[in-house]
C-alpha cells in the first residue's frame, strides 16, 4: 500500500473487489472438491439398485413378496397383555 490516504469510495471499491475474489476462490474450491467425487455410470447405478430391490425382502410390498407372517412383520402392531386390570 502507498502512504497516501485513500478516499472512502476507493476503500469501498477495494473491499467489494476483495469480497468478490474471496467468493470466487471459495466457489473454485467447492468445484475442485466436486471434481474429486467418485462417479459411476447411470446404467451401473440402475443395475445395482435393481439387484438390491430384487434381493431385499420388503414387507410393505406383499404383491411382490407374498403375505408377511405377523411375527416377521416389523410394522405389525404389538399385541398387548390385556385390556382390563382389576384392583
Amino acid at each position: 500500500m502507498s502512504g497516501y490516504a485513500r478516499s472512502p469510495q476507493a476503500r469501498r471499491t477495494q473491499n467489494l473487489s476483495e469480497n468478490k475474489l474471496k467468493r470466487i476462490v471459495e466457489y473454485n474450491t467447492r468445484l475442485k472438491e466436486q471434481l474429486d467425487t467418485p462417479r459411476i455410470k447411470v446404467s451401473e447405478a440402475s443395475q445395482e439398485l435393481i439387484s438390491f430391490c430384487q434381493g431385499s425382502r420388503d414387507p410393505l410390498v406383499p404383491s411382490v413378496w407374498g403375505p408377511v407372517d405377523k411375527r416377521e412383520d416389523p410394522f405389525a402392531p404389538v399385541a398387548s397383555g390385556g385390556c382390563c386390570t382389576v384392583m
